[in-house]
């Protein structure tokens, strides 16, 4: 039965993906019988397009979107190319994997608590400018959208880093940086003509999925971006929510045009990769070494620093933030402490996280067993997930989740199955599998065949091999990829919101509930909570392993590894 567990996946994460697409497009087009549309009509498009501060929606989402998965690609491949194979790269390593884990809410949350006007960066200025209130600056909401890119930029950073970690092995850049260097160019001249045409393919899917999520985010976007028109995708959640059920079908067309935004920002990006392309082969063969590029080095350092830093410091702002008592304009920290916040909210706090674990640990659970089995299925079979596999694999992350989220609503109602655990639960599987392949399946493939070969000889099972053999050697692999999973089921918004019809309250849902409130203190608190979950986990994925194996050094030394 287990070559039946890859088709049962794909099923999983294709077929709400598919079901939520027709249960979208078909509503933007007058059809939805249970709010009496029978017809198909071209009303929906027409008063869509009749919103005042529509292109202004579109242009904040296509634009921003370009810009803040540009700048990201740009800064990654800036210091890959600049500091791999140095100790520089190993501790900038060390320091954003766990940023990962960090939900894009907290992160949010924590970079307006740094640049708002009245934040820690304005009160350090305050300092030595003589200041005594605020400026009247729009540094948050911003008419540009200037803060949600950099909102995105520094959480999106440490995903694509790590992404091209993964694919550097496979371009064998040690010997080619080497051997660029024998002839003379320069450590960054020499990456970006040699190793990075063989890199940047591999990481492609990646880019693509995260021009997806920054072309079409909710929660980042409530958060940081302006309001007065905001993003598209803000615009068609705050219609999806309106009592005026006709508004339904409005939402539905603005959701499909939010589907053709993202395609059209990818068609542009893969147009920009071509001619970059073009270029670039010119600029390869043209036979400049660049040696001199400490300059390059530098601010590449630079801006992954701040880019890290970011995240970072957000976050203590908003460990103070939770536990601050009185916090006048310009002191650097709070004249007093207090937890009376906490022990107030604490019902709430143990309800949200309940909630949270309820819909996230099933969530991982199943997607750890399905990723397990496919790829016990390929070692099984000797097939390797191809190209159009992992595709399939990256199908939801690349279309946007508000442009099917409703049609899936519709399709869980169908099924009487509306405002469930499980259809809850279903909708984040959708999401958490994919992460939990890509970080499942490197450790899988690597692990050395001959442990598994050697217990078929012995007279083992196929099964008795992998319970027995492969899977205590990648315990430390499996409980980490779990860990990235619960990580992408705390900071999940939409899915848990629309699907569960607000019935669920999540620590992210009342995270972003709390962006319009104001109230700095109960968002540190909700903030932290996001940060605690996924935080747990991979100390869990880093102790469990230790205990399990502290008698046995063999096992210990391969779960590092």
């Amino acid at each position: 039965m287990l070559r039946f567990v890859p088709i049962l996946t794909i099923v999983l994460m294709i077929g709400p993906v598919s079901a939520g697409l027709i249960g979208t497009v078909l509503p933007a087009f007058g059809i939805l019988p249970a709010l009496g549309g029978t017809t198909p009509s071209l009303d929906p498009w027409q008063a869509l397009f009749a919103q005042p501060g529509l292109g202004a929606s579109i242009r904040l989402s296509f634009v921003n979107g370009l810009i803040a998965t540009a700048i990201s690609v740009a800064i990654v491949m800036l210091f890959c190319a600049a500091w791999q194979g140095t100790h520089i790269f190993r501790a900038m390593q060390r320091v954003l994997s766990p940023i990962l884990s960090v939900p894009h809410a907290t992160a949010a949350f924590g970079l307006a608590f740094l640049i708002a006007p009245s934040g820690w960066i304005v009160r350090l200025v305050a300092q030595f400018a003589g200041w005594d209130r605020p400026p009247d600056i729009a540094i948050i909401h911003d008419p540009w959208g200037m803060a949600l890119i950099a909102g995105l930029v520094a959480k999106e950073i440490p995903f694509l880093f790590l992404m091209t970690l993964s694919a550097l092995p496979q371009a064998d850049t040690d010997r080619t940086a080497q051997v660029t260097a024998t002839l003379g160019y320069g450590k960054t001249a020499g990456w970006f003509k040699a190793t990075l045409p063989r890199v940047y393919p591999q990481i492609r899917l990646p880019v693509l999925a995260v021009l997806a999520y920054s072309t079409s985010v909710v929660d980042v976007a409530i958060i940081l971006a302006p309001t007065t028109p905001a993003p598209l995708a803000v615009r068609i959640l705050g219609w999806l929510s309106d009592p005026d059920l006709g508004l339904r079908f409005m939402a539905s067309s603005a959701a499909v045009l939010q589907l053709l935004i993202v395609i059209a920002a990818m068609v542009v990006w893969i147009a920009g990769e071509r001619i970059i392309g073009a270029l670039g082969r010119h600029w390869a063969e043209d036979g400049h070494r660049f040696r001199k590029d400490s300059a390059v080095r530098g601010a590449s350092a630079l801006l992954a620093l701040v880019a890290a830093g970011a995240v970072v410091l957000g976050l203590v702002v908003l460990l103070v933030w939770s536990v601050a008592g009185f916090w006048a304009f310009p002191d650097l920290l709070p004249r007093g402490f207090s937890l009376r916040l906490w022990a107030r909210e604490l019902d709430a706090i143990g309800s949200s996280l309940t909630t949270t674990l309820l819909i996230g640990i099933p969530a991982v659970l199943i997607a750890v067993a399905l990723v397990l089995g496919c790829l016990e299925n390929e070692v099984r079979t000797g097939k390797a997930a191809g190209r159009r596999a992992m595709l399939l694999i990256y199908l939801p992350l690349l279309v946007p989740q508000i442009s099917f989220m409703f049609g899936l609503q519709v399709f869980f109602t169908l099924l009487g199955l509306e405002r469930t655990l499980l259809s809850v639960v279903l909708g984040h599987l959708v999401f958490v599998a994919p992460y939990v392949f890509l970080s499942l399946s490197e450790p899988f493939r690597a692990l050395d065949p001959r442990y598994g070969q050697t217990a078929l000889c012995l007279g083992a099972s196929p099964a008795r091999a992998f319970w027995q053999v492969r899977l205590p050697l990648l315990t430390r692999a499996v409980l980490t990829a779990a860990a990235v999973g619960l990580a992408v089921t705390v900071g999940q918004y939409l899915p848990t919101l629309l699907i569960g019809a607000g019935r669920f309250a999540t620590v992210t849902t009342e995270a972003v509930a709390l962006a319009s409130g104001g109230d700095r203190r109960m968002i540190g608190i909700y903030g932290l909570l996001q940060m605690v979950l996924p935080f747990v986990g991979f100390a869990l994925a880093l102790l469990i392993p230790a205990v399990l194996f502290r008698n046995r050094r063999g096992m210990g030394a391969q779960n590092k590894g």
